[in-house]
């Protein structure tokens, strides 16, 4: 069985630093700041560490070949992640968000420990409900909630507002109330991060 969490300072990845010499400034301070998100956020999709490593380096590789085109888009980290994305799904059978159910919450069982097994089947109802998010939505509760960024880290990693992450989550806590049929009361904000 392969680790969940993959280590992004693994030797395959320190090897690959010591080619920031050659690489520009700008691209090697993006690569260490999403290199680690990136990484965590495919293994969560793919449920495979050497998959999730291969696509994290290969989109690197591509940001890295064409990095004068990336830096003339409006807006590099979410022209990075929509690349990622991209290449995820190009992996993933069917383009479907299931391996995410079930990492999630093999993930959250491990945590738990025996007695609280028992509520694995509640989180499998709410890791499917997740799943089935609209894509942004998706997104910012998976890296928020599930992989534990902060909001302003989020917005950080996706190249969106914090503004926009807290909507999103807004959004998907009210879609995932009525789908799971829970009553739900909007809080009155947000923890500020």
């Amino acid at each position: 069985m392969t680790s969940r969490h993959p280590n992004p300072w693994s030797a395959a990845s320190v090897a690959e630093a010591h080619f920031s010499a050659v690489l520009p400034l700008d691209f090697t301070a993006f690569f260490m700041q999403h290199h680690r998100a990136y990484l965590r956020y495919a293994c969560l999709q793919l449920d495979d560490e050497r998959e999730a490593e291969t696509v994290v380096e290969d989109v690197f590789a591509e940001l890295a070949s064409d990095w004068s085109e990336v830096l003339r888009q409006p807006n590099v980290p979410a022209y990075a992640m929509a690349a990622l994305k991209e290449a995820i799904a190009q992996r993933m059978p069917q383009h479907k968000r299931q391996p995410f159910v079930a990492s999630a919450a093999f993930a959250a069982a491990r945590k738990a420990g025996r007695a609280q097994l028992n509520i694995l089947e509640s989180q499998l109802g709410l890791y499917a409900a997740i799943a089935r998010l609209p894509e942004r939505q998706y997104d910012v509760i998976v890296l928020r909630f599930v992989l534990g960024y902060d909001p302003k880290q989020v917005a950080h990693i996706m190249g969106v507002t914090y503004a926009t992450v807290r909507s999103h989550i807004s959004g998907a806590r009210r879609r995932l109330a009525r789908e799971l049929r829970i009553a739900w009361e909007e809080p009155q904000e947000e923890e500020q991060a």
